[in-house]
């Protein structure tokens, strides 16, 4: 990677905030420790937390009908209410997946030209089946704050955020501002350093583009969950998954993830943009935050770096298995489905006593039975339904006709296919 920022807090005490490598390797400027990032899809708990003010305000109402703040926005006759949106369970069509995003990630168009497309797309399954990781969702709350405010989104992060907490770092990236220890982005790859590629911020928008520091995130996470922006209801509203339409759990919450890990209770997300990745963790039980900020996209990414500092102030659990109580080839097959971008095809084996998944034409993985019949660890987990909807594994389940992929950042129902 080029250069990155760590930061680790515990309370109100910082425990260590260090600046590596370059912020821009042309002109050989190491990474200043106030570095300046673009945090990704960080910036969904920030819309998130605007929406969840305005809905303790009385301006908004997560049950509602979203097309009741926003008319001009064509659902197909959908009814989707505001908290599908906040949790990627819509169903629309992710822009950022989209062929003709490609085209259009540099053009400075009107913003809502991209919703009008996003109307076009095919919807992946209707509001609440399912969870497939959302930008157009994200995009579209930003219009919608905009309409309802009569502000900008930037200006509502700015007045109701960033100046509040200090944040003094933090703003709405623009691709024409100059900014004070600005990181440049860069990809990494076989060949080495490559400029980031541009992208026009209108885009990204209230889904991805926050430019921030690691000291204001630290900043952010001990304001947010020591109960300084929202009030006890509404954060609990924020931090809490809402089960699926059929009553299924999942991991994502409202811009955020909770969930158990390996290193215990962990509220955290990620985000990814052209050239850069941002890892934050927050662990409640000890008001522990770790963030790292690279200013590199490419496989070395920072949750690794994040882990490895978790793993030195917690102590690391495992899962538990055991044996499937059935007949692992009942669930031998190949199962297909809507997943982010593209179709997911999986192909299911049985070998002696695991089970083993491939996806597509990628190397096959064991996986173990972790009880009840859920297969996996602490990031990915599948199980089986039968024709009647019951967890194949569990007494009466009979044979899978499905198969849910639950990866926390997206929960897809993959149906059995024909041989």
């Amino acid at each position: 990677m080029a250069g990155i920022t760590v930061a680790v807090a515990r309370g109100g005490t910082l425990l260590h905030h260090r600046a590596y490598g370059h912020a821009d390797l042309e002109l050989d400027v190491r990474t200043p420790l106030d570095a300046v990032y673009e945090i990704g899809s960080v910036t969904k708990q920030f819309t998130a937390v605007l929406v969840l003010q305005l809905v303790e305000e009385g301006i908004l109402d997560l049950d509602e009908d979203f097309r009741t703040y926003y008319p001009d926005f064509d659902t197909g006759g959908r009814v989707v209410p505001l908290r599908r949106l906040l949790d990627h369970t819509s169903g629309m069509r992710g822009y950022t997946e989209m062929e003709v995003f490609g085209r259009m990630a540099t053009v400075a168009a009107p913003q809502d030209s991209l919703l009008r497309l996003v109307e076009q797309e095919p919807w992946d399954f209707e509001p609440g089946e399912a969870l497939i990781y959302n930008n157009s969702a994200y995009f579209l709350l930003g219009r919608l704050l905009d309409k309802v405010t009569a502000q900008r989104y930037g200006e509502l992060l700015e007045e109701r955020i960033f100046e509040p907490l200090g944040m003094e770092a933090s703003h709405l990236c623009t691709n024409d501002r100059v900014v004070p220890n600005r990181a440049h982005g860069y990809q990494a790859g076989s060949r080495g350093f490559r400029r980031a590629p541009y992208l026009d911020h209108r885009w990204p928008y209230a889904g991805g583009s926050i430019c921030s520091t690691a000291r204001d995130l630290v900043r952010w996470n001990q304001a947010l969950h020591g109960g300084e922006v929202l009030s006890p209801e509404m954060y609990e509203l924020l931090i809490t998954p809402e089960p699926l339409n059929d009553g299924t759990p999942v991991r994502y919450a409202k811009g955020l993830i909770h969930e158990e890990s390996r290193y215990g209770e962990v509220i955290q997300h990620g985000g990814g943009i052209f050239g850069f990745q941002t890892q934050v963790e927050y662990y409640p039980d000890e008001e522990l935050v770790v963030i790292a900020l690279q200013n590199t996209a490419g496989p070395a990414g920072p949750n690794s770096v994040v882990g490895s500092v978790v793993g030195l102030l917690r102590p690391r659990s495992e899962l538990e298995t055991s044996a499937f109580p059935g007949d692992l080839a009942d669930l031998e097959g190949r199962y297909g489905g809507a997943a982010r971008g593209r179709p997911m095809s999986l192909g299911v084996s049985a070998r002696s006593d695991s089970l083993t998944v491939q996806l597509g034409d990628g190397e096959p993985q064991a996986i173990p039975h972790l009880g009840d019949g859920v297969f996996g660890g602490f990031n990915t987990r599948i199980w089986f339904h039968d024709a009647r909807g019951r967890r194949v594994g569990t007494p009466g389940a009979g044979i899978p006709v499905e198969m849910r992929f639950d990866t926390a950042a997206g929960h897809s129902i993959l149906v059995r296919q024909e041989d």
